[in-house]
């Protein structure tokens, strides 16, 4: 199974996070199948890859709750709707 979630960057006392699509039996640090976004909590900047982020959660990628609420802050979710609409 396949997990969006954050995995630690940067120095001490300075940390941003990258968003990665990783497998669940991975460690925070290990390696992931890619790289779909960024995230600095000191300047609370994001960066996402929307449609890589759509697709990994089109085949069933579950996001842990802090990059879920990345993801609602940004609406990623509503474009989720609006694609799985238009397909049906």
């Amino acid at each position: 199974m396949v997990k969006l979630r954050l995995k630690r960057c940067g120095r001490k006392q300075r940390v941003v996070y990258r968003i990665v699509a990783i497998d669940i039996r991975s460690r925070r640090e290990g390696k992931d199948l890619r790289k779909v976004g960024f995230y600095d909590p000191m300047k609370n900047q994001t960066y996402l890859n929307v449609p890589v982020i759509l697709y990994f959660l089109e085949k069933g990628a579950q996001p842990t709750e802090t990059v879920q609420n990345l993801l609602k802050k940004a609406e990623v979710f509503n474009e989720l709707l609006s694609n799985q609409m238009r397909f049906d």
